[in-house]
């Protein structure tokens, strides 16, 4: 798993590679569980860095949508 990327960077994403990007940590969280279910984990502190990056993005892309809704 990548280091977390700053704010700044993922405000340089377009909406198609924010949704591309939450679909991905989706996918990571859901393995993470999975490894913690089958006691394989032992990086837990992830948990909070995934979810924290997921609704980073999901924060930017409704303001993006709000703001091309406004502009149109």
């Amino acid at each position: 798993m990548k280091k977390a990327e700053s704010l700044k960077e993922l405000k340089k994403l377009n909406s198609s590679q924010i949704t591309e990007k939450i679909n991905q940590l989706r996918k990571d969280l859901f393995d993470l569980r999975f490894k913690q279910a089958t006691r394989q984990l032992n990086e837990t502190h992830k948990f909070k860095l995934i979810k924290k990056q997921v609704a980073q993005l999901l924060t930017l892309s409704k303001k993006q949508s709000a703001s091309q809704t406004t502009s149109d």
